[in-house]
């Protein structure tokens, strides 16, 4: 299930599951004003009107006028108008999802034109009624009434008539998923249309049988059908079948990911629908032409498409298509990671389609919100708006999509480890799809409950429902659903230890992956892979497998691609820890430059992990570099693997569509395919590749390898003004690992023997020490010391150091590195210490001396209540803030000041572009969780969220400063990716450097600190970390004034439940009071 729902082509959507047309599909023009005269030529000319109001999605005012039309025949007792007037009112009522009702009045229709015995009429309407049916997802009905009407057909010998009801039960058949018999009954249809001669249906067969391919993955063939169409079309010059074929061929090239060609096919489309005056089809092509610009990223060309689509839809009144319009206006925002704005568009949909009583759309829209909310890691929201959708699909009897929403119910459950709810929303899904025969459904959550008991451990009760998945997606050709089974299999077999079947399904499921181009399952098999053969001690070639995964993964996020909730779901659960375990292998090989570069890019996905929309640069989307042994071991693999694409290709042909040689050579493939699987399994025992992994494991021995990565980086350190080395530690389970790159030399790698469990104990109590002004805090910082810097002290001293550039991980990244202790000093009294997100997304260009220009804004008096989780917390203004900015003023003489109320996100905003330094002395938190918890507070009161900091500009900042007021973590720890998403967003938004702190400080301590540190600014050829270090050092040395506060203040860490903050000290040398400010970015 898709919760960004794209508005492609409509007009494809509706040729591929066609049915008869009726007198609504009649182009006729319209008068403008209503003039109701009781005369049937006026009924007739009403009637018409209310056609065109139904064709621009005027629903409400369609009705009315129907109502009018269906009071005047009634008047005249034409009852064969009566008829088809009820039959249009039935219409209206399916489009705004009020089925009752639209059965209602079909029904009336089908009686009176049963009355008259007008067959061809109670073919119509038999058919309508089963439309409705299927929009209820009563498949076994809607089936039973068009093989009614299939009856009629023949039973009055029209081979037309019959054509025509084969390919509407053809279409059921699509719309269930079951693309076998669709095609087998499209193809009985093609065949009565062939023999009559009718060139028209011909070709919307044809069309239908394409697009039946295309669902299926089958785009060559499908282009072969379409095509054969097309060619019909122009024949019979009907150019508005040529238009919609040609935006039928671009969809298929845009689902190739041929941007260019389908972008070509779709604006072959649009003159023509442009000269036929057909604006509804020229603004759904037009929202085709979009989604197209976004796919190729090109944002701006999209966005002006869409803009164009919906000023024509609000033109000629389509609701409809500016609600479609809306939503694909949102998924730009939505796959540019902006989701306040994505929510906007969605919520305008939503806000139309509750206007004309959409019901349908308005479950896709509130689907929609939920996707947003669950890709944010709401999920109490994303289950309140699918709950929402839930309740409407049952209110409507849209039994499809209530087992659409009970499906994606369950896999929210399921992400927040609530295994038995889930699977009660599982169970339900697939009660509903097995009953109306919905076997796309049915696979889904067959499949879903099978991961439920892999979970639980009950792996006779896995396999049995993800057999009975396989089997189901076998059948119905189900291509990404049976790649993703197979990968659920291949789980079960490893929780048993049975790596052989495991790496078998794997492979299968890889192929298919690969096949159907799903980068994301592709990624997780890779990965899958390379976790198997690390547990068998191929370590070598598990790396090989692992940075495919990886490769992959930074190869989705440049595209911006989004995932269904099912897809993400698997994505994150899977891929998180592969840059962790690659890592971990390459540091064992003694690899450090490599490793270095997937230290990097763990950064990045934790990132992407918290924010959600963290897309990376050109650089990381490189990924890791392959060794060329590993380019050859991988290219060995593919030959291994391709015999099974051809394979899976072939078999996808029907058996009545195959030619002799293809049938020969499935049998000749099948008689090796065995073979292939035992390949497989010899494949790390193959002489060729043992050979391969031996030289690579020579090769692999020094620290000498010269990737083009580590070459950036050491130049980046070489053009430092200041001598600097990289400092990139990793937790593991076992062991910590301590990477250093000096501008001189390869990466050095030093392994510290210390577990996580004792490594996490030491941060929280050297973080207790540190937030108590009272207590001895050398103690647990030199601990520290010793398992992170002790290891590299003599190559950092030999590289003659001045300043540490330091990637902390995890918990490290709540301690300041500053305040390590050797046992006679300070870290900082030797060295400047620059945070970093990661080396690639950081520019270390020393800054352009210039005038600095501040914005300073402090929150001095007053009191707010913030909401932070479920607490409501008060926060008093800081009396020392005021001083503080005053200060800085007197520092630093181009400076503005806005105090308190004047101190406003709507003073502020439209300023940022004027000044290179903002300073904010202020409140503010860091929350574990989620970006929205984390917020800072002006000095009128509002609150502006780590999210909502995404949609500032900060082009010419080369600072931010913001010195605030909170509590301290607590004692649960998270893993700081909070830290760590703030200074990214920094960066994203311009800042060269952002300073912060990790937990709260005095009031008056921070006004000294911040004092020195700006007066050292103003020195020549100081960088901003030095001015910092040399400030910290003033406290250490006692070398300044101050008068303390009881106000503390501070960025601080925290968990939601946090309590008071820490006593107040006048012992400034304590690191209470200088360390916790942290410098992260570009710190020169």
């Amino acid at each position: 299930m898709h919760l960004r729902l794209h508005y492609l082509i409509a007009i494809a959507s509706t040729l591929v599951f066609a049915i008869p047309a009726t007198p609504l599909t009649h182009n006729v023009s319209v008068t403008a004003q209503i003039s109701v005269t009781n005369t049937k030529a006026e009924a007739d000319r009403l009637f018409q009107q209310g056609v065109a109001q139904f064709r621009t999605g005027e629903f409400q005012a369609a009705l009315q006028i129907y109502q009018q039309v269906l009071i005047i025949r009634q008047n005249f007792k034409d009852k064969l108008g009566i008829g088809e007037t009820l039959d249009n009112i039935g219409e209206v009522y399916t489009s705004l999802g009020d089925y009752d009702k639209a059965m209602e009045n079909l029904q009336q229709a089908l009686t009176i034109r049963k009355e008259l015995d007008e067959k061809v009429g109670i073919g119509e309407t038999l058919n309508n009624i089963g439309f409705v049916y299927r929009q209820l997802g009563d498949y076994p009905k809607a089936l039973e009434l068009h093989q009614q009407a299939l009856e009629i057909a023949k039973q009055i010998g029209k081979r037309v008539v019959e054509g025509e009801a084969l390919h509407n039960i053809a279409a059921l058949a699509a719309a269930q998923g079951d693309y076998n018999k669709a095609l087998e009954l499209y193809k009985q249809a093609l065949a009565i249309r062939q023999e009559v001669g009718d060139k028209r249906d011909e070709g919307r067969t044809l069309n239908n049988i394409g697009g039946v391919y295309s669902s299926l993955g089958e785009y060559d063939r499908a282009l072969q059908y379409y095509q054969q169409a097309l060619a019909i079309r122009r024949t019979i010059n009907d150019k508005a079948g040529v238009a919609r074929l040609l935006s039928n061929i671009g969809l298929v090239y845009r689902q190739l990911s041929q941007y260019s060609q389908a972008l070509e096919f779709y604006q072959q489309a649009l003159p023509i629908l442009q000269d036929m005056g057909d604006k509804a089809s020229v603004g759904t092509t037009l929202n085709g032409i979009g989604v197209i610009y976004e796919n190729l990223g090109q944002y701006d060309k999209s966005l002006q498409v869409y803009q164009q689509s919906l000023a024509i839809a609000k033109e000629i009144g389509d609701k409809v298509g500016i609600g479609n319009t809306f939503d694909n206006i949102g998924g730009i925002s939505y796959s540019l990671g902006k989701y306040p704005q994505a929510l906007q568009y969605y919520q305008q949909g939503l806000a139309i389609r509750n206007e004309i009583g959409d019901k349908n759309g308005v479950g896709n829209s509130l689907t929609n919100l939920g996707g947003v909310a669950y890709n944010l890691g709401q999920y109490p929201q994303a289950l309140e708006f699918l709950q929402q959708a839930l309740a409407i699909r049952k209110e409507t009897g849209d039994k499809a999509g209530e087992g659409r929403a009970l499906d994606a119910i369950g896999i929210i459950y399921e992400s927040q480890n609530q295994y038995t709810k889930a699977i009660q929303y599982y169970q339900q899904a697939l009660a509903i799809s097995q009953q109306i025969g919905d076997k796309a459904g049915e696979g889904e959550a067959l499949n879903h409950i099978g991961g439920i008991y892999t979970k639980f451990r009950n792996y006779s009760q896995a396999q049995q429902f993800l057999q009975q998945a396989l089997a189901v997606r076998q059948k119905i050709g189900d291509k990404g659903g049976k790649g993703r089974t197979l990968n659920s299999i291949a789980n079960v077999y490893y929780s048993q230890r049975n790596y052989a079947k495991a790496l078998d399904f794997l492979q299968q499921s890889l192929t298919i992956l690969q096949e159907i181009g799903d980068k994301a399952g592709e990624g997780i098999a890779f990965s899958n892979i390379g976790y198997l053969l690390e547990k068998q001690n191929q370590s070598t070639l598990a790396i090989i497998f692992y940075k495919q995964a990886v490769n992959l993964t930074e190869s989705i996020r440049k595209d911006l691609k989004s995932l269904s909730i099912e897809q993400q779901k698997s994505f994150t659960d899977t891929v998180a820890d592969t840059y962790r375990r690659l890592a971990d292998l390459l540091l064992k090989q003694n690899r450090a430059d490599e490793a270095k570069q997937v230290l990097d890019l763990l950064k990045i996905q934790e990132l992407a992990e918290y924010l959600r929309n963290v897309r990376g640069n050109d650089r990381t989307a490189q990924g890791v570099d392959l060794l060329p042994q590993e380019a050859q071991i991988s290219e060995k693999y593919v030959q291994v693997v391709q015999l099974g694409k051809e394979l899976a290709q072939l078999r996808s042909i029907p058996d009545v569509d195959r030619t002799p040689a293809q049938q020969q050579r499935i049998a000749e493939l099948e008689r090796i395919e065995q073979q292939q699987k035992i390949e497989f399994n010899e494949f790390i025992r193959s002489p060729d590749v043992v050979a391969l992994v031996q030289e690579l494991n020579e090769k692999s021995k020094g620290e000498n390898l010269n990737l083009a990565n580590l070459d950036r980086v050491q130049q980046n350190l070489q053009q430092l003004p200041k001598s600097s080395v990289l400092i990139y530690p990793l937790i593991l389970q076992d062991r910590l690992e301590l990477v250093l790159v000096t501008p001189d030399s390869g990466p050095i790698h030093r392994p510290v023997a210390v577990k996580r469990q004792e490594i996490e104990k030491a941060i929280a109590q050297f973080r207790e020490a540190l937030q108590n002004p009272n207590s001895d805090a050398t103690i647990p910082a030199k601990q520290l010391y010793n398992w992170l810097i002790k290891p590299i002290e003599k190559e950092i001293a030999d590289s003659k150091a001045q300043t540490i550039i330091y990637a902390p991980d995890a918990q490290l990244r709540y301690i300041p590195l500053a305040a390590l202790n050797d046992g006679k000093q300070w870290l900082v009294q030797r060295f400047a210490i620059n945070y970093i997100t990661a080396a690639n997304l950081t520019d270390f260009k020393p800054k352009i001396p210039n005038n600095p220009r501040v914005l300073a804004g402090a929150f001095t008096t007053g009191n707010y209540s913030v909401p932070i989780g479920n607490r409501q917390l008060n926060f008093a203004g800081l009396p020392f803030a005021g001083r503080e900015v005053n200060n800085l003023a007197a520092t630093i003489n181009n400076t503005i000041i806005l105090l308190d109320t004047a101190f406003s996100p709507a003073a502020v905003l439209p300023r940022l572009n004027d000044y290179n330094i903002i300073h904010f002395a202020t409140h503010a938190a860091f929350v574990t969780g989620q970006p929205e918890e984390s917020f800072i507070l002006f000095g009128d009161g509002s609150r502006v969220t780590l999210r909502d900091v995404e949609t500032w500009s900060l082009p010419n900042a080369d600072l931010v400063v913001l010195s605030a007021c909170e509590t301290g973590v607590g004692k649960q720890l998270g893993n700081g990716k909070e830290i760590l998403g703030f200074g990214y967003q920094m960066q994203r938004i311009g800042a060269k450097a952002a300073i912060a702190s990790l937990w709260s400080i005095s009031d008056g301590g921070t006004q000294v600190l911040m004092n020195a540190f700006y007066a050292g600014l103003q020195k020549e050829n100081i960088t901003k970390a030095e001015a910092l270090r040399q400030a910290q050092i003033a406290l250490i040395t006692g070398n300044s004034t101050v008068a303390v506060s009881e106000e503390q203040r501070g960025i601080a860490v925290r968990a939601v439940s946090q309590g008071s903050a820490s006593v107040v000290s006048n012992r400034l040398n304590h690191p209470f009071y200088w360390a916790p400010f942290i410098l992260i970015g570009n710190g020169f």
